[in-house]
C-alpha cells in the first residue's frame, strides 16, 4: 500500500510514517517511481508505535514493541526487553502519581491555612 493509505488505516499522517521510517520503526521499500510502498504488517506496526506514544512512551520506549511485533509475534509486549520498557514506565507513572499525591497534599495544606487566615482577618474585622 502507499503512503497514503497507510496513513488514512492508521489514522495519521504520511508526514508521521516519514518520521517513524527516518527512526528506524516503519518500513517502506521503494517502488521504481520511487513511491514508498508498505507490506499490510506496518499498519499493525503504526497502530501499536501510535498507541504507546499516546500514552506516554517515547520512540526509544518504542523499539522494543516494533521488534516484538517484527519477531513475529501478534502483541508487541509479549517479549523480555518489552516487558522491561513496561515495568520501567510503571516505575516512572507511580514516581509521577506520588509527586502529584505529595503536590495535592502541599496545595491542600496552602487552602486549610489561607481559609482559616481569612477567616481570622474576616472576624477582627467585624469587631
Amino acid at each position: 500500500m502507499l503512503i497514503g493509505e497507510l496513513a488514512e488505516r492508521a489514522g495519521t499522517s504520511p508526514r508521521t510514517l516519514r518520521y517513524y521510517e527516518e527512526h528506524g520503526l516503519v518500513r517502506a521499500q521503494r517502488s521504481a517511481n520511487g513511491y514508498r510502498e508498505y507490506e499490510e504488517s506496518e499498519l499493525r506496526v503504526v497502530r501499536e508505535i501510535r498507541a504507546l506514544l499516546d500514552v506516554g512512551f517515547g520512540l526509544d520506549d518504542v523499539r522494543p514493541f516494533v521488534a516484538c511485533l517484527r519477531a513475529g509475534n501478534t502483541s508487541g509486549d509479549v517479549c523480555p526487553d518489552s516487558v522491561l520498557v513496561l515495568r520501567r514506565k510503571i516505575v516512572e507513572v507511580d514516581a509521577v502519581i506520588d509527586r502529584l499525591g505529595a503536590v495535592r497534599q502541599q496545595l491542600h495544606s496552602q487552602l486549610t491555612q489561607a481559609i482559616a487566615h481569612r477567616e481570622k482577618t474576616c472576624l477582627r474585622k467585624r469587631k
